[in-house]
């Protein structure tokens, strides 16, 4: 699998897209004033310590105060990607948790560490155990502990990086040990974790200088990151449209891989980049509520703010043998696009799809294999649950980042994110309505109704027809005209101005 990653950088956002044998697989975008949260370290004062909730409101100088969880004061980080916990161990960690008043204290200054970005009506939730990420390791400097990704399956090789960070391992301190590691000489992660213990006494240094609420450390900027997170053997290439952040890029690079830089390129046509790779248009499609497989099947993404419903329907796909054949081959197609689209859109927390129903446990099985193989290549923890008794498969998808739609989509003024608007019968009802009040409220002889071009359509045609849809008043003449810049449930009720042409009213009728 060869990888490419596309990186648009501007002075208002920085987009990232990572090709896969030349599919759109990922697009982060990170714009001026919106940057990324998670992995920032402030020190912050605890203002609210709320015992019911086991939690604590702590002004880290955000907007919204941050929400630390008690949980997240005493237990290891949950961060990481590798860390197999049991369902037990977690079970006794949680009961062995005091109250969070006998850990923190309104005042208090503490030293913290976003774990997941603010949003919406809530603040960030934070944590007082600092991870540091590297290329190779994580370093963890409140907790003694050595854990290693599980992607890593040579067992030869996991005891080797183990030996190997006993060695180097500063005392106190654990790290996580991360899949880009396999393989790398012992030189080359000492350096690493030496780099890294320098970063924390620095930050160590600045929580003593500093006052609260105060930010201590910022993550690295979204390309950094990505270099950091993605760049490995796979790439192919890695190109840049801004020249001195290329140039960073490869010295970057040259000194985790060495002769690596070379993959590194500098994009220098007029033509937006996005556009010359093709990238700007699977963006666009990306937002899309409907998804179509190339068997002519399709999938319709609704976003929620509980959750995330994906329904799988055949469209035009028929099948070329029997209706079960064709129903397993659908949901199999449908499986490894949802995988795909999931990672994508970036859809975190929980995710309900109703596949097509199977008769076969044989073929249900079949369909949650090809799920859980297709979301291997995801980097962002997925659990599958399983199939429930009304055929809907459960699963669960870390939150990391917001959501695609949650960058680029805001809320629909009109229709307040419901997807839909008054039928143009209704809306000539609601006319009728808003004309009736209106000449109660204020008496006069004309009147000029101006409404979208669609609803004016539709009561003209009614109004050609001998149904005139507007009241009947005495003495009182109705002009109807379309605006063109009105929304579907925008009226527009006013007195008719003899200053005002009527020939310059547009599609003007008469209404008696």
């Amino acid at each position: 699998m060869k990888k490419d990653i596309i990186a648009d950088i501007n002075p208002h956002e920085t987009r990232i897209a990572l090709l896969e044998d030349g599919e759109l697989e990922e697009i982060q975008i990170e714009m001026r004033g919106q940057e990324r949260l998670v992995g920032n370290i402030y020190k912050g004062r605890v203002e609210n310590v709320l015992p019911g909730m086991q939690a604590a409101f702590v002004d880290v100088g955000l907007e919204r105060n941050a929400f630390l969880y008690a949980g997240d004061i005493l237990q290891s980080a949950k961060l990481r990607e590798c860390v197999e916990v049991s369902e037990q161990k977690k079970k006794k960690d949680k009961d062995k948790t005091p109250s969070i008043s006998e850990l923190v204290r309104p005042g208090q200054e503490i030293m913290v560490q976003v774990l997941k970005q603010q949003g919406g009506t809530k603040g960030a939730r934070i944590t007082t155990h600092i991870t540091l990420p590297g290329r190779s390791i994580v370093l963890m400097p409140t907790v003694d502990h050595i854990g290693i990704s599980h992607k890593i399956t040579d067992e030869e090789e996991r005891e080797r990086l183990k030996d190997i960070f006993l060695r180097i391992k500063p005392e106190g301190m654990g790290m996580i040990v991360r899949t880009a590691a396999e393989g790398a000489t012992e030189e080359r992660l000492a350096t690493e974790v030496v780099f890294l213990s320098r970063l924390w006494a620095n930050i160590k240094r600045r929580e003593k200088l500093l006052g609260a609420p105060r930010l201590i450390h910022a993550e690295e900027p979204l390309l950094f990151r990505t270099v950091r997170d993605m760049f490995d053997e796979n790439v192919r290439s890695l190109i840049v449209n801004d020249y001195e952040y290329s140039q960073k890029v490869a010295a970057m690079v040259a000194i985790s891989m060495p002769g690596a830089e070379k993959k590194v390129h500098f994009y220098d046509r007029k033509e937006n980049i996005y556009d010359y790779y093709g990238i700007e248009s699977k963006i666009d499609k990306a937002l899309n509520r409907k998804v179509w497989l190339k068997s002519g099947a399709y999938l319709v993404i609704d976003e929620t703010e509980a959750l995330t419903v994906i329904d799988v329907n055949t469209g035009k796909y028929t099948g070329k043998s029997d209706l079960q054949s064709t129903i397993l081959s659908t949901n199999i197609e449908a499986a490894r696009e949802i995988a795909h689209q999931l990672r994508l859109r970036d859809i975190g927390g929980i995710i309900v799809v109703d596949f097509i129903d199977m008769e076969s446990q044989e073929n249900k099985d079949a369909v949650i294999q090809a799920l859980e193989e297709a979301l291997k290549k995801d980097r962002t923890k997925t659990n599958v649950i399983g199939m429930s008794a009304l055929g809907l498969v459960e699963m669960t998808r870390k939150k990391t980042r917001r959501k695609l739609s949650s960058k680029l989509m805001s809320t629909c003024p009109h229709c307040g994110g419901r997807g839909l608007v008054y039928s143009d019968n209704a809306m000539a009802m609601r006319v009728r309505r808003e004309v009736v009040r209106y000449v109660c409220q204020i008496d006069a002889p004309k009147y000029l109704v101006e409404v979208a071009p669609s609803v004016l359509r539709f009561i003209a045609e009614k109004n050609n027809r001998g149904e005139a849809l507007l009241p009947e008043f005495s003495g009182k003449v109705f002009y109807m005209a379309e605006n063109t810049f009105a929304h579907t449930h925008e009226i527009r009720v006013s007195v008719r101005r003899e200053n005002r042409p009527t020939d310059k009213l547009t599609r003007l009728q008469v209404f008696y």
